[in-house]
C-alpha cells in the first residue's frame, strides 16, 4: 500500500494535479505518524486502521460544511474522499453485510439489544475495512430488534 501510495505520488507530481497530490501527503503523513507513535512499520491491518480514520474525517467534514452550506468545500472534500476510496477495499454488499451480522447474531447467542456490544465484538473484526462502522452499528441495532 505504501509502495503504490509513493508511486501514485510520483505521478501527480508529474502530471501537477495538486488535489491528489496534497491527499496522498496528507495520506502518507498520518501513515507516518502512525508508525513513529507504534515504533514499528506498519502492517496492512494497520495502514488500513489509518485509511479508514482519514476516510472517516472527511467523510464528517463533508456533512459539516453541507449542514454550512459551503458547497465549495463540501464539493473539495467530496473529490477527496473519492482519491481516498481508491486505496480502501471493495466495500462489502449489503446481503453481505448482512450475512455476517446474521452469522454473529446466531453465534453469540443474542437476543437483544442488550447483547449489542456481544455482536458487535464479533462483526467488526470480519467487516474491517469493507464496511463503514455506522451503519454496521445500525444493521446490528435492526437485527437485534
Amino acid at each position: 500500500m505504501i509502495n503504490q501510495l509513493n508511486e501514485d505520488m510520483k505521478q501527480a507530481m508529474r502530471a501537477k494535479e495538486k488535489e491528489r497530490l496534497s491527499v496522498i501527503r496528507s495520506v502518507k503523513s498520518a501513515l507516518q505518524n502512525e508508525a513513529i507513535q507504534a515504533g514499528h512499520d506498519l502492517s496492512e491491518e494497520e495502514v488500513l486502521t489509518v485509511l479508514n480514520r482519514e476516510m472517516k474525517q472527511r467523510r464528517e467534514s463533508l456533512q459539516e460544511f453541507s449542514r454550512a452550506d459551503r458547497e465549495d468545500l463540501a464539493s473539495k472534500t467530496q473529490r477527496e474522499i473519492d482519491l481516498l476510496s481508491r486505496y480502501l477495499p471493495e466495500q462489502m454488499s449489503d446481503e453481505e453485510l448482512q450475512a455476517v451480522i446474521d452469522e454473529a447474531v446466531a453465534e453469540s447467542g443474542a437476543s437483544g439489544r442488550a447483547d449489542m456490544g456481544r455482536v458487535m465484538g464479533l462483526v467488526m473484526p470480519r467487516v474491517k475495512g469493507k464496511a463503514d462502522g455506522g451503519l454496521v452499528r445500525e444493521r446490528v441495532q435492526q437485527s437485534l430488534s
